[in-house]
C-alpha cells in the first residue's frame, strides 16, 4: 500500500543508484505532479541515511500539499458540495498517511530550486504552484536560489507537456 514514506524511500533508492554512477555530475532531483511532493520530502530531511545533497530541484505542476491538492483539483468539483466530502476524500488521505506537505519541505531547502507550471495546467492548479513558490521565496535566505517559470496557455502545454518545450534545457540552466 502506497505510503509517504515509501515513495520517499524510492526516490532515495533512485539517488543512491544515481549518484553511484554519476561520477562528481550534479544530481538534479525533477518531480512531476504527485511526484513533486515525494522529491521535495526527499531533499528537505536535514540528515538522511544515504547522505543526499541534491545539487537542485525542479518541480514540475506541483501543489502545497495533498489535501489542498485534492480540494482543488477540478475532478473533485463535483464532490465538494457532498456531506462528507472533507473526511471521506481529504482526511482519507491523512489516514493513509499521505501528507506530501511540499509547503513545509521548501521552507528547509538550501538548493537551487525551479518551479515550472502552465498556466493552462486543467489538472494542478496554477496558483498553488504560485502559493508554493511565494512559501519557498520567503524561507529561503538568498532569494535568487528561487524561480518560478509559467508557461503562457497558448503554448497549450497543460498539465503534461512542459517537458515538451524546446526552450526547457535552457530554463534550467
Amino acid at each position: 500500500q502506497p505510503t509517504e514514506s515509501g515513495f520517499t524511500t524510492d526516490v532515495l533508492a533512485l539517488y543512491d543508484w544515481a549518484k553511484a554512477r554519476s561520477g562528481n555530475s550534479s544530481i538534479l532531483f525533477w518531480g512531476h505532479s504527485l511526484g513533486t511532493g515525494p522529491r521535495s520530502h526527499a531533499c528537505s530531511r536535514p540528515a538522511l541515511p544515504s547522505g543526499v545533497q541534491a545539487d537542485a530541484v525542479v518541480l514540475e505542476s506541483p501543489y502545497t500539499n495533498i489535501r489542498e491538492a485534492a480540494a482543488h483539483i477540478p475532478i473533485t468539483q463535483i464532490y465538494r458540495r457532498f456531506p462528507g466530502f472533507e473526511y471521506l476524500i481529504l482526511d482519507s488521505l491523512a489516514l493513509g498517511n499521505m501528507f506530501f506537505r511540499s509547503d513545509e519541505n521548501v521552507k528547509v531547502l538550501a538548493c537551487p530550486l525551479l518551479i515550472l507550471h502552465a498556466e493552462d495546467d486543467a489538472v494542478v492548479p496554477l496558483h498553488l504552484g504560485r502559493k508554493l513558490f511565494e512559501t519557498a521565496r520567503s524561507a529561503y535566505k538568498d532569494k535568487t536560489k528561487v524561480k518560478f517559470i509559467t508557461f503562457p496557455e497558448k503554448l497549450g502545454l497543460g498539465h503534461d507537456y512542459i517537458s515538451f518545450n524546446p526552450e526547457l534545457p535552457t530554463l534550467v540552466k
